[in-house]
């Protein structure tokens, strides 16, 4: 199973920014989608962001958008989620997924295959 790693959560304040990281093991990252989601106890999974495996088209969840960017480095076989003016609302599990050439950008998480095991991000004071 192609293998996803994420790192960058920690504990924040209000209005304070983090760097999420997803480093997949795949020969060719641009042929694949990845989507960032992320869930809180007791709440569904929402997906966050997505960037396709063609031209790079991105999609935001509303509930985001203006705050957070995703971008991808090939090179480096890593999806970043840019996370700024955090909220406590935005305190949750964050995770990726990925999904080989997926032609578009989902935020739903039945169409990604692949996962990784998430990382912590909590916003209060």
């Amino acid at each position: 199973q192609l293998q996803l790693v994420e790192s960058g959560g920690d504990s924040v304040q209000p209005g304070g920014s983090l760097r999420l990281s997803c480093t997949v093991a795949t020969f060719s990252l641009e042929s694949n989608a990845v989507g960032w989601f992320r869930q809180a106890p007791g709440k569904e999974r929402e997906g966050v962001s997505c960037i396709g495996s063609k031209d790079g088209k991105t999609n935001y969840a509303d509930s985001v958008k203006g705050r957070f960017t995703i971008s991808r480095d090939n090179a480096k076989n890593t999806v970043y989620l840019q996370m700024n003016r955090l909220e406590p609302e935005d305190t949750a599990l964050y995770y990726c997924a990925a999904e080989f050439r997926y032609f578009g950008c989902s935020l739903k998480g039945n169409v990604y295959d692949h996962w990784g095991q998430g990382t912590q991000v909590t916003v209060s004071s």
